[in-house]
C-alpha cells in the first residue's frame, strides 16, 4: 500500500519540531567540552580519560536499535516518537543537574553513563520525527533546520562556562569542579527540558495509517531476532562504494575523537601554560578552550549553506577531501600557537571539516545503495562512527602510556597532533571512493522503505544529522 503524502509544514512549524534538537545538542556540547577536564579535576590521568569516556560509544550502540525499534511499535497519547523525546529528556536533565556535584570519579563515570543512554533515548526518534511528518520534498529543508539548532545549541553550551566567568563566576565546588562549570551544567539541565517540552507540546504526530495491522505487528515476532538477520545480511552485501566510505569515516572519526577528548586539555596546558589542574590558570585554560569549541558550531553552520553549491560546482568527493584537509592542517597547527586569540582560527578550519562530515558521505553513500533498504544500510554506517570511539576509548590509554610516559603534561597535545594526521589521511583515501553521482528515486519507493525497513538511525553518539535520503535532480 502507498503511503498517503504528507501534507506540506510552514517554517514555523518545522521550527517547533526542531526545536527539541537544539537542547539535545546543548546537553552534548557541554558533556564534550568539558568531561574530560571534569575527569582531570578528579583525579584522573591523562592517560585514563579515554577509557573513562566508553560510556558515549557503548550505550549509543546499545540504545539507538532499541529505542528506533521501540518507537516504532509505539502509539499513544503522545503519539509515536514524542514520549522517548519526553522521557529522555527528563532523564538527561536531572544528569546534568547533578554531573557537576561529582564527588569521585565513579560517580562522575556512572552519572555519565546515564547521561548518555538519557540523551541517546530522546535523540534517536528525532531523525525519524522528521520522515514521519515531512513530505519527502521537505526533508532537506527539516534537516537543515535541525542542523541549525545543533549549531546554536553546541554554540551556546560551548560559549557558557566562559561566559560565567567573565560575568564574575569564580571558585570551585568542594571536589575541585569550576563553578562556571557547574552553573553551565545546570543551566544546561533546564534548556535540555524546556526544548523538548517546546516540541512535545507544539507538535502533533500521524496515526498509523492502519491501526489493527498496526496492532498485529506489534503482537508479532518482529523483534531483535529479525532486525539482526537483516543486519548479517545486509553486511555480506555491502556495496563497493559502502566499504570504500567505511574505511574514510573509521580515520575521520578517530581524529574527531582526539579533538574531543584532548583539545581542551591540551589548550589548559599547551597554549595557557597550565602544569596543575587544580590551578587557577588550568581552569581560565578549559574555559577558554571550550570557548573556541563554539567557533567550530557556527563555523559549520554557515559553510554548511554553501556546500551544496561548492560539490554541484567541483564534486562532493572533492568537497569532502578539502574540508579533511581544512580540520587536519587546523589541528595540526595547535603546536605552533601560543595565542589563545589566534588558537580561534583552528576551529574554523575544523568548522569545515565537521559541515562536511555531517554531509558529504552520506550523500555520497546514498547514491549507491539500493533504495528500498536505505533504513538499514544507514543504521549500518554508523558502526564506522562507534567503533572509533570504542577503539579510542580502550586503546588510548595504553598508547599514552607507552609512547609518552604517565602523566605526561604534553600528553593531550600529542593526541591533538594524532587526530589531525588521521583527517588529513583520510582526505587522501576520499580519492579512493566510488561516487557514482545523483539520480533519481521514485519518492514512493522510499514512503515504502520508510514503512517497511527496521529503524535504524545513522547517528552515532554524536548528534550527526543526515538525512539518509538521496539529492533529486533538478
Amino acid at each position: 500500500m502507498t503511503a498517503t503524502p504528507r501534507p506540506r509544514l510552514s517554517p514555523a512549524e518545522m521550527f517547533n519540531m526542531s526545536f527539541g534538537f537544539l537542547g539535545i545538542q546543548f546537553g552534548w556540547g557541554l558533556q564534550l567540552a568539558n568531561m574530560s577536564a571534569v575527569y582531570e579535576r578528579l583525579g584522573a590521568s591523562p592517560d585514563r580519560v579515554p577509557l573513562l569516556w566508553l560510556a558515549a560509544p557503548l550505550t549509543g550502540l546499545l540504545v539507538q536499535p532499541v529505542i528506533g525499534a521501540l518507537s516504532d511499535r509505539t502509539w499513544g497519547p503522545l503519539g509515536r516518537r514524542r514520549p522517548y523525546f519526553l522521557t529522555g529528556a527528563i532523564l538527561a536533565s536531572i544528569a546534568l543537574f547533578v554531573m557537576p556535584t561529582s564527588t569521585s570519579l565513579m560517580m562522575a563515570a556512572s552519572l555519565l553513563w546515564i547521561l548518555d543512554a538519557s540523551i541517546n533515548i530522546s535523540m534517536e526518534p528525532f531523525r525519524a520525527f522528521v520522515a514521519d511528518k515531512l513530505p519527502v520534498s521537505q526533508r532537506t529543508q527539516g534537516f537543515v533546520m535541525q542542523s541549525l539548532m545543533i549549531g546554536i545549541g553546541a554554540s551556546l553550551a560551548n560559549a557558557l562556562p566562559w561566559a560565567f566567568a567573565k560575568l564574575g563566576v569564580t571558585g570551585n565546588t568542594a571536589s575541585g569542579i569550576p563553578l562556571s562549570v557547574r552553573y553551565s551544567f545546570q543551566v544546561g539541565a533546564a534548556v535540555f527540558l524546556l526544548a523538548v517540552l517546546w516540541t512535545v507540546f507544539t507538535t502533533t504526530e500521524f496515526p498509523p495509517e492502519d491501526m489493527a495491522a498496526f496492532d498485529r505487528a506489534r503482537r508479532g515476532k518482529t523483534g531483535i531476532g529479525p532486525l539482526i538477520a537483516d543486519i548479517a545480511e545486509s553486511l555480506r552485501k555491502m556495496p563497493a562504494t559502502m566499504r570504500q566510505l567505511a574505511i574514510v569515516q573509521l580515520l575521520t572519526w578517530l581524529g574527531l575523537f582526539c579533538m574531543w577528548l584532548f583539545f581542551v586539555p591540551a589548550v589548559a596546558r599547551h597554549v595557557f601554560g597550565a602544569t596543575d589542574a587544580q590551578s587557577a590558570v588550568y581552569t581560565r585554560g578549559v574555559e577558554w578552550g571550550g570557548f573556541t569549541f563554539a567557533f567550530y558550531s557556527l563555523t559549520c553552520f554557515v559553510v554548511a549553506l554553501a556546500l551544496p553549491k561548492l560539490a554541484e560546482a567541483t564534486s562532493r568527493k572533492t568537497v569532502h577531501a578539502a574540508s579533511l584537509c581544512c580540520g587536519g592542517i587546523a589541528l595540526l597547527s595547535v603546536s605552533l600557537i601560543h595565542n589563545q586569540y589566534v588558537l580561534l582560527l583552528t576551529m574554523v578550519g575544523v568548522g569545515i571539516a565537521w559541515a562536511s562530515i555531517l554531509s558529504m558521505p552520506y550523500a555520497i553513500l546514498s547514491t549507491a545503495l539500493p533504495a528500498e533498504r536505505m533504513g538499514v544500510y544507514m543504521g549500518i554506517f554508523n558502526f564506522f562512527i562507534v567503533i572509533p570511539e570504542i577503539t579510542a576509548a580502550l586503546t588510548f590509554g595504553p598508547i599514552s602510556r607507552g609512547l609518552f610516559g604517565v602523566n605526561n603534561p604534553n600528553t593531550p597535545l600529542y593526541f591533538v597532533l594524532i587526530g589531525g594526521g588521521c583527517l588529513l589521511v583520510a582526505a587522501a583515501l576520499v580519492g579512493t571512493v566510488e561516487d557514482g553521482g545523483a539520480r533519481d528515486v521514485p519518492e514512493d519507493v522510499i514512503l515504502r522503505a520508510d514503512q517497511i525497513e527496521p529503524l535504524l538511525v545513522p547517528e552515532s553518539v554524536q548528534p550527526v544529522p543526515s538525512s539518509g535520503m538521496p539529492e533529486r535532480k533538478r
